[in-house]
């Protein structure tokens, strides 16, 4: 096989899907896709199996709703361009403002969507300030008090997102601000969407909570319908990134394994977060550990410095042309790759039921050279 590639697993996808269409029917929710973290377009007829909509962030995704997953989207962006609305509406279901003045700008040219505003709880238990929508200064939303008493007539919902990889229990303790905060204006509404970041996928998330928590919820407040817009949920634990050793360096006694992947490029939130991925066969160590011959940073192929990750303990000498398997490399590692320095992108592919390899796309020369086209 060659590498890079992404390897996306079907037999785990439909498992997720699955799970999350129970959940949808126990709690008396939608729940819908959200392409910022996975948007692998021809996976689209597996998805429509088990769900309806999907979750837009521009005019790009919003066009990907309509266009390939066969549905109008429900579409948020911090800031609506003019030279984009029309075109956005046109793809659109649902429409949430991010800004009183963003919804005052240009509610008028979307009175065929269920217009709704994004509120602030400011309360997140999100620890990541990058992923922390909540955060003081945030950009994200309208708070309580910037509300007024009689909503807008034609606001129709209340977008609220504060979750990143969340359990059960941390939208317990989020609810009861959401309601402390907005609860007064919810029968004015007529629907309530909770964001994304419920990871109800994971193995040790609770699910019996959330349906008790729903099934309060709607007791409480039966005209409202509620959302869930998960990303990582959806492609949790579905697939692989398989890379190469292109070369084995050393320096100050620390040897770097380079293969012909890049976290900066194909592994953005490495850095980011960061984050250590689960490495097949090998355990993340700590520096401050006694050295063996087996010790190794992974480094990437491209020309930045911080372009590694380290230090991995594996089990055997590692060699040149050797396979590196990354884990759960699909939720938002897909979506957020990029071509710096030019590096070969990684191919996508699916392993299917009958336990056939499907390439799904092949990355070429012409891919680098038109993004500067």
């Amino acid at each position: 096989m060659n590498t890079p590639v992404y390897i996306i697993e079907e037999e785990k996808l439909r498992s997720n899907l699955s799970l999350i269409s129970d959940v949808a029917q126990r709690t008396d929710s939608e729940w819908i896709l959200a392409f910022k973290a996975f948007a692998l377009w021809k996976t689209f007829p597996i998805f429509r199996e088990y769900i309806h909509s999907t979750t837009a962030s521009s005019l790009s995704e919003a066009r990907l709703a309509l266009e390939e997953f066969g549905a109008r989207a429900h579409t948020y962006s911090p800031a609506y361009k003019d030279d984009e609305f029309d075109d956005i509406v046109r793809c659109s279901s649902h429409l949430t403002f991010n800004s009183l003045t963003q919804y005052e700008r240009f509610h008028h040219r979307a009175r065929e969507c269920s217009l709704g505003l994004r509120v602030n709880p400011e309360y997140s238990e999100v620890g990541t300030l990058l992923y922390n929508p909540c955060a003081p200064g945030t950009r994200f939303g309208v708070t309580a008090d910037k509300l007024p008493a009689q909503l807008p007539s034609d606001l129709r919902g209340f977008h609220c997102h504060c979750h990143c990889e969340s359990g059960s229990d941390v939208f317990e303790r989020t609810l009861q601000h959401i309601e402390e905060k907005f609860s007064k204006w919810f029968p004015q509404l007529e629907w309530i969407n909770f964001g994304g970041g419920h990871l109800v996928t994971r193995s040790d998330y609770d699910v019996e909570r959330l349906v008790h928590l729903m099934q309060e919820f709607r007791r409480r407040y039966p005209n409202l319908k509620v959302i869930f817009e998960p990303g990582s949920a959806f492609a949790w634990q579905t697939g692989t990134l398989v890379a190469s050793i292109v070369d084995i360096v050393e320096d100050k006694n620390i040897r770097t394994a380079i293969l012909d992947v890049s976290f900066t490029c194909h592994m953005p939130d490495c850095l980011e977060m960061p984050y250590f991925p689960e490495v097949r066969g090998a355990e993340h160590i700590d520096e401050a550990q006694n050295a063996t011959s087996y010790d190794y940073r992974l480094g990437g192929n491209s020309c930045l410095s911080g372009d590694f990750m380290g230090l991995w303990r594996f089990d055997h000498e590692l060699q040149i042309g050797e396979q590196i398997v990354f884990e759960d490399m699909i939720h938002y590692t897909t979506v957020k790759t990029n071509t710096f320095n030019g590096i070969t992108h990684p191919s996508i592919a699916m392993l299917c039921q009958d336990g056939t390899l499907k390439m799904l796309r092949q990355f070429t020369y012409e891919d680098y050279r038109d993004r500067m086209d």
